[in-house]
């Protein structure tokens, strides 16, 4: 019965997308021969809008049908008038919808940092690049040490995401180990931290480097399962035990909005410093 449960599940979701990616395609077309920025900005307050019914209908139906047993805890001082930064580890596809159901329409419209391959989802990829994601490659070390125009054209994508991004309030939201933890990722890292991956700092510092002047804070987001392999499918059929959420608002230090995270080496120590103290704080909340 739950395999049929998920089953449905499954149609539920296709079924909003493509209810939802109707008006989502019909508005990116009218984005593509809109002239000027001004005129595209309230296009994309359109998809945006769009967007935001979409996550909406979702969390709708999974309420009254998945009934997701899920512990939440958030600070005060929330606006849809601010800009934040959205921090959290990374365990299933459900994190995002757990995110959503803590935060949706408690904060400005959510944007990821995604992978270049997920532009491939039907209607989903489409509404990443529309929105204007930034879409980033998924590079080791060694990558970006042989091919830095790479790293550069990631860095490009933050930075054109930020400039467009005091036009008006959004969330960005950053998985910051890169991937969802595995005991195989844990061991092949040989990750310091008991229940986390090692943290990944150059994304975040870049936006926080960028438009660090705007956010209305950090917010930290601790997801701890009860199941300790949660999987999305898992999720779809009802099987998930509870899961607690618990996110706590940082504010921005000072140094942090005047340093240059690539270029000087100070900063750079500084920062890494500052989110291995963050990690090691979470890594404690989530041991028993």
């Amino acid at each position: 019965m739950s395999s049929l449960k998920g089953l449905v599940s499954v149609l539920l979701l296709i079924l909003t997308t493509l209810f939802w990616g109707i008006p989502l395609i019909a508005l990116t077309l009218v984005k593509l021969v809109t002239p000027g920025r001004r005129l595209r900005r309230l296009v994309l307050r359109g998809l945006n809008e769009v967007a935001l019914n979409w996550v909406g209908s979702n969390l709708w139906w999974m309420r009254r049908w998945l009934r997701p047993r899920l512990d939440i805890h958030l600070p005060e001082g929330l606006s849809r008038e601010r800009w934040w930064l959205v921090l959290s580890n990374h365990r299933s596809w459900t994190d995002i919808f757990l995110l959503f159901f803590a935060l949706h329409r408690r904060i400005p419209m959510p944007h990821f940092f995604v992978k270049r391959q997920l532009i491939w989802i039907p209607i989903v990829g489409l509404a990443f690049w529309a929105m204007e994601f930034p879409m980033l490659r998924r590079l080791t070390r060694e990558q970006r040490e042989r091919h830095p125009h790479l790293a550069r054209r990631d860095r490009e994508a933050t930075e054109r995401m930020c400039e467009r991004a005091r036009e008006r309030p959004i969330a960005i939201y950053n998985f910051v180990e890169g991937t969802r933890f595995t005991p195989a990722k844990h061991a092949a890292q040989a990750s310091p931290y008991r229940h986390l991956l090692r943290p990944r700092a150059g994304g975040i510092a870049q936006v926080l480097g960028l438009l660090g002047d705007r956010l209305g804070g950090i917010l930290d987001v601790t997801l701890h399962y009860d199941n300790p392999r949660p999987t999305f499918w898992g999720y779809l059929c009802g099987r998930e035990g509870p899961v607690t959420l618990n996110a706590r608002r940082l504010e921005v230090p000072g140094w942090m909005v005047t340093g240059d995270y690539h270029d000087d080496p100070d900063y750079k120590e500084r920062f890494h410093s500052w989110l291995n103290a963050l990690w090691l704080d979470k890594d404690a909340s989530l041991s028993p």
